[in-house]
């Protein structure tokens, strides 16, 4: 089975596309529509108000979290440093 390669997205921090650790890391809504356009994607934002439990907004949430608490585990250093950008969107999408 061949092994699928794909180029990655460039996008600047500079142009605003992603958020700064203080304001919660992630992507702006600038960043996700220039992503989408560029490769015919659907990402979204991150949810970040009140949800109603069952929902499409929560279960994207509750799967979110799962990912990144694997990510957690995968890179302690920034697991442990409450500054880090994976700390940061964790506290963002209220994981």
């Amino acid at each position: 089975m061949a092994k699928r390669t794909e180029k990655p997205i460039k996008t600047s921090v500079k142009s605003g596309n992603f958020r700064s650790t203080k304001s919660g890391a992630g992507m702006t809504a600038k960043g996700v529509a220039a992503v989408n356009r560029k490769t015919g994607g659907n990402l979204r934002t991150a949810v970040t108000g009140k949800v109603k439990a069952g929902s499409k907004s929560a279960k994207r949430r509750k799967s979110y979290c799962a990912r990144s608490g694997g990510q957690m585990k995968k890179f302690p250093k920034a697991a442990k440093n409450p500054n880090s950008r994976l700390r940061q969107a964790r506290k963002r999408w209220k994981c």
